[in-house]
């Protein structure tokens, strides 16, 4: 038996709440895959910050229409669609489809939207090989720590250069 109108008019208004905090949102075809697989994908997504979120497309049609920033995803909704929703660490969502994809070698990724804008299968792929923001902030405290370190040293090296320059000085013209 399918899904009452309030049950579906619910289930709208959660996908409007997800994707009101969503980055990103990148749509699979996910037929042939198990409830213990769909499970599994829920699990690699959930480090990131991110949601699957099975729908039927015209659910999927109501939620973005009239929202300007997911209207290109209306090109997608077709067949058998599951919905990844990545909020603020796009690359660790992606990341985590990518290394589930590889282990089932099941789904396929028809693309996604990104501020508005639709982007590729290549594309959402490309956001996946960025750092995650661990590591981005990770590059960032080791970029700091070498400047200041390099401060130091040369802060450090004033007086000794120039108690260097007197011995020499006085070398000289004790000679």
């Amino acid at each position: 038996m399918g899904k009452s109108l309030a049950e579906k008019q619910v289930l709208v208004a959660e996908i409007k709440d997800l994707l009101k905090e969503a980055q990103l949102t990148f749509v699979i075809d996910y037929k042939g895959l198990t409830v213990s697989e769909i499970t599994d994908l829920r699990n690699r997504l959930r480090p990131s910050g991110a949601f699957c979120k099975i729908a039927k497309n015209t659910l999927m049609h109501k939620a973005v229409d009239g929202d300007e920033n997911w209207q290109p995803m209306q090109s997608l909704l077709k067949d058998s669609s599951a919905f990844l929703i990545a909020g603020d660490d796009v690359a660790s969502a992606v990341k985590a489809y990518k290394e589930f994809q590889k282990a089932t070698k099941k789904t396929e990724l028809r693309g996604g939207v990104m501020e508005g804008q639709a982007l590729s299968k290549e594309q959402i792929e490309a956001i996946g090989d960025l750092p995650s923001k661990e590591e981005l902030y990770g590059q960032i405290a080791g970029s700091i720590n070498a400047v200041t370190a390099k401060i130091a040293i040369g802060i450090n090296e004033i007086p000794s250069s120039l108690a260097r320059a007197i011995q020499a000085l006085s070398e000289k013209e004790a000679a």
